[in-house]
């Protein structure tokens, strides 16, 4: 029997990584990439979106082909863009004819506007870039940017996800492993089981959202991974400390098992279970990516505590001794033990440690020195947290969100200095059929309107002119013969008694110019009609920016009362845990604050997502209480029998080296997301890692422990009266 368990253990896991390996390369098929996709469906900007295919035959991603030469153009130029233009079509650049070539007024430049595949722009859109470079004339300048231009570079950013990244953190994880271990197996047996909790996960991410339940993209991808090698490799860190330890102290490997079993069972799944909470109350989110990132990342979590109580000790269990070759645990129970001796030998009689080693000498100074340590280590928090308000995250401009060359921005500049910024990504708005013109009026009046257009699928251009340009081309047209007129008798396309208007801004679609403008035709068209909805590209990114917002003074709360009451539960304490998330809650503005110092005169970066600080407080504050809670389960369970403050030292003694390693591990593994050139990713990679070190090195190692020995056995109140001193 004692071999069966383990043996089952071991062939169902071989199981789920035989079948989630082939998942790694599939995931990709169900991640979602258009930023409206994941939008509430009661913003203007989802209601836009969901009915733009019923104004049109075929459904399009527009690309902008944009071509300049600072001298001014040639005759070439303009002959090699009339025929790259017709060629499109046929050799597969574009979902239906392009645009003939349009030349600027100053003659420096050329635009083609390219209809693309809604499946395949990314493909279409690397090789136009490429078919232009390869047979542009000398000296000319080229780009592909508009919506497909900067969707497809987004994409790009998000593909090293399922290949460098996950082996960037392995590779670090591996490195600190060894490092903690002294051992080139254990490292191995630990990524063994991080890796198969990921398979597993991934199966089940997989299926769920291929069944629809929820939307993934690249980002929900990435953090999963992360995620679930950082959290199963801190369990398992839990683990073989506890099963070493047990080793030492029994002969038999199986007792030893059942003892590290029984030690480690309650906080994994305490801490687990505290995450899992956490992150399933992004279910409140109103953007659909936020609210996949719960339930996708809850089952990472439930997966790593899975792999790391039975896939790790069914391991070690079959190798015994053998898997901490070359350092063994030998078994001695009667070794020096540099925690077992707590004398009152500290400062007004209160018990300190004897016996030698960093933590042992670390529990002394704790002891010591416990006043002074948790008010400067406070003090030092709430500095550093002072500068939080100064992270600028009311979001970043579509140019701004890559690091490094983006040929997309390049060609938006090329563009918005030759011709209206806002071309390929009009301003759009949906209204009853008849208040087109007054639509129109309203939008002239715009400083920021260059043109405006209703939808027309019978025009030859797709759509009809408005205001200024339909009296413009009446005039041009006015006594020409029959037939001359290409929109003669052309009329705008109706859908359930609506027009579809296109407003073309001068500014770029993501300028602050272009939201003004989003933002003043929303009031101001609801004086023509209350039912005119607003939509498009710009209009995408205020409403994702305002779900942010919402989403970040909603959820906030909820996560620290959840985790509150978790924490009450597990430490059958009010006062304890309070302290905890206030300390916490510290901690998490202080990163918040260094990280705002360093983004705004260090790496100069433009700004932060709306959704950093919700991001970074979910993982810093359900992943950070990990630390406390392997402390403070430790020091629950040290102190019914020694009493509250030895307890508290023998608990910071016993699990210090573990958590630590913990702590660098997670932080190694999120501090890997700085491989993905997006700037929600390095910012969400440096405050994490940067606030789990926090938590991990000062938080739990000085400022727990010295507060609750300065408070004693009230910190269990109202039940403190059950824990003798």
């Amino acid at each position: 029997m004692r071999i069966l368990l383990p043996a089952f253990a071991l062939l169902a896991w071989v199981v789920v990584i035989g079948l989630g390996g082939p998942f790694f390369g599939r995931i990709s098929e169900v991640v979602e990439s258009s930023q409206s996709s994941f939008l509430p469906e009661t913003a203007e900007s989802t209601q836009v979106s969901n009915r733009a295919d019923d104004f049109v035959e075929d459904p399009f991603v527009p690309g902008v082909a944009v071509m300049q030469r600072d001298g001014g153009l040639t005759e070439d130029d303009r002959d090699w863009a009339e025929n790259l233009s017709e060629s499109l079509v046929d050799a597969g650049l574009a979902e239906e004819t392009a645009s003939p070539p349009v030349e600027s007024e100053d003659g420096k430049a050329l635009q083609v506007f390219v209809p693309m595949n809604e499946n395949t722009y990314d493909e279409q859109v690397s090789d136009l870039r490429t078919e232009m470079q390869d047979t542009a004339p000398e000296g000319l300048n080229t780009y592909v940017t508009g919506p497909a231009g900067f969707a497809t570079e987004l994409a790009e950013g998000f593909a090293g996800i399922d290949g460098i990244l996950l082996l960037v953190a392995l590779a670090v994880v591996f490195v600190i492993l060894v490092i903690v271990y002294r051992s080139p197996l254990l490292p191995v047996i630990v990524l063994i089981t991080a890796m198969a909790a990921l398979c597993a996960a991934i199966i089940v991410v997989y299926l769920t959202a291929q069944a629809g339940l929820i939307q993934i993209d690249g980002q929900v991808q990435g953090i999963l991974f992360i995620l679930v090698v950082g959290a199963a490799t801190d369990y398992c860190l839990l683990y073989t400390a506890r099963y070493r330890e047990a080793l030492r102290e029994d002969r038999s490997k199986a007792t030893a098992t059942r003892t590290a079993i029984r030690g480690t069972i309650e906080p994994v799944l305490a801490s687990g279970s505290t995450v899992i909470a956490g992150l399933l109350c992004l279910l409140f989110s109103d953007l659909g990516s936020t609210k996949a990132l719960g339930p996708a990342a809850a089952t990472g979590i439930a997966f790593s505590m899975l792999a790391a109580l039975t896939f790790l000790p069914a391991v070690l269990y079959v190798l015994g001794r053998a898997g901490f070759w070359p350092s063994r645990p030998k078994y001695d129970p009667n070794r020096p033990d540099a925690v077992r001796v707590v004398d009152p030998g500290g400062v007004d009689g209160l018990p300190t440690v004897t016996g030698k080693g960093l933590w042992a000498g670390i529990g002394r100074f704790v002891a010591r020195r416990f006043r002074v340590v948790w008010i400067v280590a406070t003090i030092a928090l709430v500095a550093m947290a002072a500068f939080a308000p100064t992270l600028q995250a009311s979001g970043l401009k579509q140019s701004e969100t890559l690091i490094g060359d983006s040929p997309a921005s390049d060609g938006q500049d090329a563009l918005s200095a030759h011709f209206p910024g806002g071309t390929g990504s009009p301003i759009t708005v949906i209204a009853p059929d008849g208040t087109q013109d007054q639509v129109a009026e309203r939008a002239e009046e715009l400083e920021v309107t260059d043109s405006v257009a209703v939808t027309a699928n019978d025009s030859p251009s797709g759509s009809l002119p408005l205001g200024t340009a339909a009296e413009e081309q009446a005039q041009q047209f006015q006594g020409a013969p029959d037939g001359a007129n290409p929109f003669a008798g052309v009329e705008p396309t109706v859908s359930d008694g609506d027009v579809q208007i296109q407003i073309t801004t001068t500014v770029a679609p993501d300028a602050d110019e272009a939201q003004e403008a989003v933002t003043q035709l929303r009031t101001e068209l609801k004086d023509v009609d209350s039912s005119i909805i607003v939509g498009g590209e710009t209009a995408s990114s205020m409403d994702t920016q305002a779900a942010s917002i919402h989403d970040r003074n909603l959820i906030i709360p909820i996560i620290l009362v959840v985790v509150t009451i978790i924490l009450m539960l597990l430490l059958r304490s009010v006062l304890a845990p309070v302290l905890l998330i206030i300390l916490t809650v510290i901690s998490f503005a202080s990163a918040l604050g260094v990280s705002a110092l360093l983004f705004n005169h260090v790496f100069n970066f433009p700004g932060s997502d709306a959704s950093v600080p919700l991001y970074a407080f979910v993982f810093l504050v359900a992943l950070g209480i990990d630390y406390n809670i392997f402390l403070m389960s430790r020091v629950r369970e040290e102190s019914l029998e020694h009493g509250t403050r030895a307890g508290i030292l023998r608990g910071l003694v016993l699990t210090g080296g573990v958590i630590t390693s913990a702590g660098v591990v997670l932080a190694a593994t999120f501090a890997a997301l700085a491989v993905i050139p997006i700037v929600f990713m390095v910012q969400l990679a440096f405050i994490v890692a940067f606030g789990v070190l926090l938590d991990a090195l000062l938080v739990r190692s000085l400022l727990v422990p010295a507060l609750t020995y300065d408070m004693g056995r009230i910190i269990w109140w109202p039940f403190h009266r059950r824990i003798d001193r």
